[in-house]
């Protein structure tokens, strides 16, 4: 994370539409017991390039100003081919849209053309003040006023799913409480 930090320190400010990558070697410490990238590990490795794209479109200076910090709510990802133990790769990293609550962005694991693992993150900006803001709020601080791009369908698709879940465990909870 620290690193990610340093390098994006004076570099080109990016737009919100535009993609970041991080070129990036599978360590020893991301090795699993398989002997190849560990599916954790491509979490915590997404986290580094949600990171680097909100320094370079600016959001997360303008944002900490404000008090306001991002948090991940959900992350769906898509295991097509296994990294391998040194292997060099890129993390493609952007923000495919937004609605009334949530951002999402989409993280690729690439080698040359071919995509090894692809994750989608919804995540939301908290405040300790109510009410938290949304995103259409953030993205104002960096000059965004536009209505949100439709998100692909299988995005839409998703976080109906994940809102099903949550709904439907919220019901199990307040259920546990009755009885």
């Amino acid at each position: 994370m620290i690193s990610a930090f340093w390098a994006t320190r004076g570099g080109r400010r990016r737009s919100i539409r535009d993609t970041t990558i991080l070129h990036m070697r599978v360590w020893p410490q991301d090795i699993d017991l398989n002997w190849h990238m560990n599916n954790g590990r491509y979490f915590s490795v997404a986290d580094i390039g949600r990171f680097d794209w909100w320094i370079r479109t600016g959001i997360w200076r303008k944002a900490m100003k404000c008090g306001w910090r991002p948090v991940a709510g959900d992350v769906g990802a898509r295991f097509s081919r296994s990294l391998q133990p040194l292997q060099r790769y890129e993390l493609r990293t952007r923000l495919l849209g937004w609605d009334e609550k949530w951002m999402f962005a989409l993280h690729e694991f690439a080698a040359g053309d071919q995509v090894y693992t692809t994750l989608v993150v919804r995540y939301v900006f908290v405040s300790k003040m109510r009410p938290r803001p949304t995103p259409a709020q953030v993205l104002k601080l960096v000059g965004v006023e536009q209505p949100a791009p439709a998100l692909p369908e299988w995005v839409q698709l998703w976080t109906q799913a994940q809102d099903r879940l949550a709904a439907d465990r919220r019901a199990a909870r307040a259920a546990q409480h009755v009885e």
